[in-house]
């Protein structure tokens, strides 16, 4: 068993290749290599390395080295300042794609709108003479009398129900509005009166013609009767020439009976548009609606409420994540902002027996709070005995909490466990939940909390991390955290030999 992980600090190993054999006579010769790094120049122990053989425990000789710094030649080589941080801008992040989709659905909205509803749609023939005058569409009707063909089928019922409805629909809309159900006799009378009362100047002539041809209308379609072609067509020359007669006899409209008219069309007119935009407000949200519907069919309702409402969780989770190390022997880890350097006073209050450097985001306050730490311990603290080390592990983890509790987190309940990294690094885990501080003093929330912790002799590597318990969004967050942890990354490695 050949040492594992961080134990030649303070040089650090970034690749340990696999254990190779060799026989040599009758022994076995097992030997494995170690690529350790350090960026400082100067003189550096490695430490002594414990290896098992058996039930047998063997230990190496510490070695003494030194790393030279670069020689450079100031003549020739210029020297510069370091240069300063500067600042970056933001990455836009995906926001641009929900507006693009929103545009999307929007513009399909308003083509359905405008296609079903606002489009000016090519008139059929009957609703281009719907829309003539009471006297051109009278006209037009009776020219198109023959092209149905009722006289040459000989549908004379057909063709004289046809023609008295011209000439009763014409007197219904310019004479007397009760035109249409009213029987003949009562169209002649009331005609007749009409003309007593000077009303409408009409001849004797004009009301006989009418009377007559009504009259031998309801003997064809009640009595049967059957007159001749001929004289088919001579009724209809009348009815033509009598729905002149009519017009003329037609008073022209007043000044006030025009504007009358004109406010009727303008009346009609709003009402129409008012019934379109009616139409198109129900249309739109019940099309929203559908949309919604189908898209929280598929995501869930609670995903659409937060992507169109806004959900800080989700926001961070569905960002542009970072993946960065942090301290040395460094931390790999992804999240979804880039940690801050803690301030070294502040690292210090939650450590004070280690030399440490801390990186954050977010705190208790917040929906998110992630730690690292990177913990030099003092030499009173550092053992060597894998009994010792698990011991002050937990104690190392126990003072964390009782810091913890100085801040204001209360009813921590605590359970602990091993943990392997993705990459092989074993640790321990130590998670629970936890009534934390909020703005307001008076107020708790509940919320979960992991903090994983690594050591090497006298390096203690910690990652802490605390979000809402019913966060959906926040769950997902912390396994993709958890999920990247990487203490010796195999892209560090695979950099090295190259």
């Amino acid at each position: 068993m050949f040492p594992e992980g961080q134990t030649f600090l303070p040089l650090e190993a970034v690749e340990a290749t696999e254990v190779d054999s060799l026989r040599k006579e009758s022994n076995i010769i097992f030997s494995r290599i170690y690529k350790l790094t350090q960026f400082d120049s100067g003189y550096y122990t490695i430490p002594t390395q414990k290896i098992l053989v058996g039930d047998n425990t063997l230990f190496t000789d510490s070695l003494r080295i030194r790393v030279n710094a670069i020689e450079v030649d100031t003549t020739k080589q210029k020297l510069y300042d370091i240069k300063p941080i500067i600042e970056v801008d933001k990455s836009s992040g995906n926001w641009w794609k929900w507006l693009l989709l929103i545009f999307l659905v929007l513009g399909i909205i308003a083509f359905i709108i405008y296609w079903f509803i606002w489009r000016k749609k090519p008139l059929t023939e009957e609703e281009e003479i719907a829309s003539l005058p009471p006297y051109d569409r009278a006209k037009l009707a009776i020219d198109k009398l023959d092209e149905k063909g009722f006289l040459r089928s000989l549908k004379l019922k057909d063709y004289y129900s046809e023609l008295t409805f011209i000439i009763r629909k014409y007197l219904d809309e310019k004479v007397y509005d009760h035109a249409l159900e009213s029987t003949t006799d009562e169209l002649i009378t009331r005609l007749q009166l009409l003309k007593d009362g000077n009303q409408f100047p009409f001849t004797k002539e004009t009301i006989s013609n009418i009377g007559s041809i009504l009259k031998r209308a309801d003997l064809v379609k009640f009595a049967k009767s059957a007159p001749d072609i001929a004289l088919a067509e001579m009724d209809k020359a009348t009815i033509a020439k009598e729905i002149e007669h009519i017009k003329d006899c037609l008073p022209e409209p007043t000044e006030e009976e025009k504007l009358l008219d004109l406010a009727y069309k303008q009346e009609q007119e709003r009402k129409k548009k008012r019934r379109k935009i009616t139409l198109s407000v129900i249309m739109a949200l019940s099309l929203i609606l559908l949309t919604y519907v189908g898209f929280g069919v598929k995501y869930g309702f609670g995903y659409v409420n937060d992507t169109i409402i806004g959900n800080e969780s989700k926001s961070l989770l569905e960002g542009e994540w970072v993946k960065s190390a942090y301290g040395f022997p460094p931390i790999w880890i992804e999240t979804p902002e880039v940690l801050k350097r803690m301030d070294s006073s502040e690292a210090a209050q939650l450590n004070e027996n280690m030399k440490t450097t801390m990186f954050f985001y977010g705190s208790f306050k917040d929906n998110l709070y992630i730690r690292t730490g990177t913990s030099q311990v003092l030499k009173t603290q550092a053992e060597t005995a894998d009994k010792q080390k698990a011991i002050n592990m937990s104690a190392i983890v126990e003072a964390n909490l009782k810091k913890w509790e100085a801040l204001g987190v209360r009813n921590i309940l605590t359970k602990t466990e091993k943990y392997t990294t993705p990459n092989g690094a074993e640790g321990l885990k130590t998670y629970g939940t936890a009534e934390f501080p909020t703005e307001s003093s008076e107020i708790f929330k509940s919320g979960e909390y992991a903090i994983y912790s690594f050591t090497t002799e006298n390096v203690v590597q910690q990652i802490a991390l605390v979000w809402p318990t019913d966060d959906e969004y926040a769950n997902d967050i912390i396994q993709r955290v958890v999920d990247s942890i990487e203490l010796i990354p195999d892209e560090l490695a695979k950099e090295e030999d190259d």
